[in-house]
């Protein structure tokens, strides 16, 4: 019985969401037009560089909070064997460390930037926002999209953006939004399902990436400069290094994470 009163909750949810999202179809927030940012001079082509490196990890991370769908018998058919969370996706080797946020935190000046009208697309597939961190340019259309046959929303909580919070009560609807404000990271929740969760890194510049599943990044067409890097974890936190790159040259970095002792 208890299991019945929670669903019931959820179809009320989903019942209200789907009011407030018009009656279904494809919901499109209205977009911010793209614009160029920084008012400088363009970046010389012929003069730039590539920041590379990896993310690895000093210690024993905790294990993976196990993720139960049972709640939403939708999301439970989906599932392909035990779910858990991504929290530190952590290589084969034990040390290299995914899902890391790397950009330029400083030293770039005004740099004018071509805008970016690509979408960027943040998919709800089997009830798991799909990629789990991403970067993106402050105008950039976000495309978010409902892969699954049924609801979930979109709340994200922003400090310097506009918070929002967008049902989709019907498979294939898409919503779009777009970033005013550098701001890094932006957390999104869904409220029907606790353990969907994704970040997004805001940026007024092209220079970020997310480390691979080998912990790798690759940050290419960098002006010559010193500037300040950071990495950024969901739960390790942040770290920076000054690097400093001329003309046409590759340079590698590397960040390590210590895993703070109270959770190893």
């Amino acid at each position: 019985m208890r299991r019945l009163s929670g669903w019931t909750g959820v179809v009320a949810l989903s019942m209200a969401l789907s009011a407030a999202a018009c009656g279904g179809g494809e919901q499109t927030a209205p977009a911010t037009p793209a614009t160029s940012t920084g008012t400088g001079p363009r970046i010389d082509a012929a003069t730039v560089s590539e920041i590379k490196g990896t993310i690895t990890v000093d210690g024993t991370v905790p294990a993976n909070e196990r993720i139960r769908m049972i709640a939403d018998p939708a999301c439970n058919r989906q599932a392909q064997g035990d779910q858990f969370q991504e929290t530190y996706a952590v290589g084969a080797d034990g040390k290299s460390l995914g899902n890391v946020f790397i950009h330029i935190k400083d030293g770039l000046g005004n740099y004018s930037y071509d805008a970016v009208t690509t979408p960027v697309v943040l998919d709800q597939q089997g009830c798991r926002y799909r990629p789990h961190v991403f970067g993106i340019r402050v105008g950039q259309p976000l495309e978010i999209v409902n892969n699954d046959p049924t609801l979930h929303n979109i709340h994200a909580l922003p400090k310097s953006n506009t918070e929002f919070n967008n049902g989709q009560p019907i498979q294939g609807m898409k919503t779009t939004h777009t970033f005013t404000q550098a701001e890094v990271m932006v957390p999104f929740k869904c409220d029907v399902h606790g353990w969907m969760n994704a970040f997004v890194g805001v940026l007024d510049h092209p220079f970020f990436a997310v480390s691979g599943a080998d912990g790798s990044f690759s940050l290419k067409g960098v002006p010559p400069g010193t500037y300040t890097l950071e990495a950024w974890h969901e739960k390790l936190g942040t770290m920076t290094q000054s690097v400093t790159v001329g003309s046409s040259e590759t340079k590698d970095v590397a960040f390590t994470f210590k895993v703070p002792a109270a959770t190893n």
